[in-house]
């Protein structure tokens, strides 16, 4: 007996552009949480108490996933968070 395997179509299989992705905030001594606050509201539209939350976990453990999406989604957006002056990268 053999056994059958089947092949996935092209179309099934999930590009690198379309992938879930994350933006991850690093911590720093530079920035203020005012400041850190006030950009995850502004670039990431968090709502002020997310931005809070997460501002605190990158204090306490030093680093948070801000926000999810495809790669093209959230290139801009980490690329404006280190034009403030925010540590991050995409994951």
């Amino acid at each position: 007996m053999f056994a059958s395997t089947k092949t996935q179509e092209a179309s099934e299989v999930p590009t690198l552009e379309g992938r879930q992705r994350e933006i991850v905030l690093f911590n720093d001594d530079v920035n203020t949480f005012d400041w850190v606050i006030r950009s995850l509201i502004d670039i990431c539209e968090h709502e002020s108490e997310q931005a809070e939350q997460c501002a605190l976990i990158v204090h306490t453990t030093g680093k948070c996933g801000v926000k999810n999406g495809t790669y093209d989604e959230l290139e801009p957006k980490c690329s404006a968070l280190l034009e403030r002056g925010l540590s991050a990268e995409i994951h």
